[in-house]
């Protein structure tokens, strides 16, 4: 069975200092009830070493990023790379992030580079994917979506597909409150799922974590993760506070650990 992924993004959240306390705080609560998920806090790049530090070498919780360059080095004025992140500690990054489309332009070809940027350097790409209010009320979720993992991860080799992360979040759940209803969110990964299969190999598709993201939150959590079509969750605003992500993923281990 697939390990269920609970991952915070933090976005523009959190100075450095703020960061250490929150680690402290939050890695206190993990350590004291041992998940049976994977964890992950991808904070600013400001404060990924502040939060390395916090977490220290015994913490189950990993290092994430919100997004990176293409490029190793270069000319390339307020930019992060790979190898910059790698070097920090982090094992995750978040590519193509609706915010990341929609407010700066990211589609297509540059997600992909940065998608292939990740993988030369031993990180494991969170690809996120999902349709705007519009497009679901037009019908063409499973268009949108088949078209985002085409332009996402067309061209990569099995063992490539094989270390990333799908995270299905619907533009018009982020940050509104409104989350997709377990019904939309399990069609969605189902359709994730038979476009995998298609495109790459039954196994990928069966391999394949697919998370969900949008307005998750501690009460609706464990009905997300009553299907086995979801992996886990990538979380906004609920993972900036300490005792809402814990009970997030002590909730999660809770659910997976029973069977359910």
């Amino acid at each position: 069975m697939r390990t269920v992924l609970i991952v915070g993004n933090w976005k523009m959240n959190k100075t450095a200092s703020e960061a250490t306390l929150f680690i402290r705080e939050l890695n206190a609560r993990v350590l004291a009830q041992p998940a049976r998920v994977e964890l992950v806090v991808a904070p600013p790049f400001t404060a990924l070493e502040s939060v390395r530090i916090a977490l220290g070498a015994s913490s189950p919780i990993q290092l994430g990023a919100q997004d990176l360059f293409w490029e190793d080095h270069g000319a390339y004025t307020g930019e992060v790379s790979a190898p910059m992140l790698k070097d920090l500690g982090c094992r995750y990054v978040i590519v193509g992030h609706s915010e990341r489309r929609t407010l700066f332009g990211e589609q297509g070809d540059r997600i992909q580079k940065k998608i292939r940027a990740a993988l030369n350097h031993g990180l494991r790409p969170i690809l996120c994917i999902g349709e705007t209010l519009a497009e679901r009320d037009n019908g063409t979720t499973d268009n949108v979506l088949t078209q985002q993992l085409h332009d996402g991860l067309s061209g990569l080799t099995t063992e490539a597909l094989s270390a990333v992360t799908i995270a299905y979040e619907p533009v018009w759940a982020i940050g509104t409150g409104k989350s997709a209803t377990v019904e939309q969110a399990v069609a969605a990964h189902r359709t994730i799922r038979r476009v995998l299969a298609a495109t790459a190999s039954p196994a990928i598709a069966d391999s394949t974590r697919i998370l969900y993201g949008g307005s998750v939150t501690p009460q609706n959590i464990e009905s997300l993760l009553a299907s086995d079509q979801v992996d886990g969750a990538l979380i906004g605003g609920a993972c900036l506070q300490v005792e809402s992500f814990a009970t997030i993923a002590t909730v999660a281990s809770a659910t997976r650990s029973i069977g359910v």
